[in-house]
């Protein structure tokens, strides 16, 4: 073959192709009112939010005590300044996708989303304290708390899934993803932003977790590597997407899930205090106080007593 007159001869016609696919298609362009280039600007906006929430920690550079006041006034300013501008634009686009734009101003949307993620910082850094209290309580190999901070992934993915869950509850499209997949993908965790979880929250190593959208977590719970609180099926009995529904489990407080158990559905409850062992396999509730293993997933629908 000619290299030279396959690209005279075919390549124009293979970006033709591509060209009228992509025109076509359902992506967004930047003159649809969406900074496309926006994702890593976000990314960056997020490490700064972490560094406001634990100066010295996810700083890029070293915050003396005497420093701290001037350091966070100046990283919430640039965070306002910058955050500001791609909620305007999430919120613009999607409000012409949805064709809500004659009932609603997006400018003051976008205004009062910014205020109430950087005013519930505070509360958003007293609650991951007590997660990372929990995590110190929890693993006896957790020596310090700056060890946990600075080395266990957990941190960063409640921290991340803390700020998303807020814009998620605000309404906020497409920045709370854009968040929960960046603590995806560097730590292995994937928590939807939708997922309501209470305080002293602790993931033990963290890998392979999954946590979906409509999933509510109680407080002081405990979950290991692996672990899936997912959906039985995305598609209803008619093949719809199940969106807007209740698909995914709740746990209430003081659970522990061991690693690799899968627990789906809705409808299913575990009940405080219950522990759920390793790779069990669990579609329907369990029972306040139960202790679930592998041997027991035929009885009662998923439980057994502990014995």
């Amino acid at each position: 073959m000619n290299l030279t007159n396959w690209m005279n001869d075919r390549l124009p016609k293979i970006v033709d192709r591509l060209e009228h696919d992509i025109m076509n298609g359902p992506e967004a362009f930047a003159d649809d009112g969406l900074d496309l280039a926006g994702r890593n600007e976000i990314y960056e906006i997020l490490d700064d939010i972490l560094a406001v929430l634990f100066p010295g920690y996810y700083s890029r550079e070293k915050v003396a005590r005497a420093d701290v006041n001037f350091f966070i006034a100046d990283k919430l300013r640039h965070i306002s300044f910058r955050m500001g501008k791609h909620l305007r634009d999430v919120l613009n686009y999607r409000c012409r996708k949805d064709k809500d734009c004659a009932i609603c101003n997006c400018e003051t949307r976008a205004e009062e989303a910014l205020a109430d993620l950087v005013e519930s910082l505070p509360e958003i850094r007293a609650v991951l304290l007590d997660d990372i209290k929990a995590a110190h309580e929890g693993d006896p190999a957790a020596k310090f708390f700056d060890e946990i901070i600075l080395s266990y992934p957990c941190v960063e993915a409640i921290a991340t899934h803390r700020i998303a869950h807020r814009l998620y509850t605000l309404g906020v499209p497409i920045i709370p993803r854009i968040l929960s997949e960046r603590a995806h993908s560097r730590t292995g965790i994937d928590i939807h932003p939708g997922a309501e979880i209470g305080p002293r929250f602790f993931i033990d190593h963290g890998t392979g977790v999954v946590i979906g959208e409509t999933c509510r977590i109680g407080a002081n719970v405990k979950i290991y590597q692996g672990v899936t609180l997912g959906a039985k099926s995305p598609l209803d009995r008619d093949g719809k997407p199940r969106a807007g529904q209740k698909r995914h489990p709740d746990i209430e407080d003081n659970v522990i899930i061991y690693a690799n158990a899968t627990i789906l559905g809705g409808s299913t409850v575990i009940g405080r205090g219950a522990v759920i062992g390793g790779n069990t396999w669990i579609t329907k509730s369990v029972p306040p106080g139960e202790c679930v293993y592998c041997h027991d997933r035929g009885k009662n629908g998923g439980g057994g007593g502990c014995g």
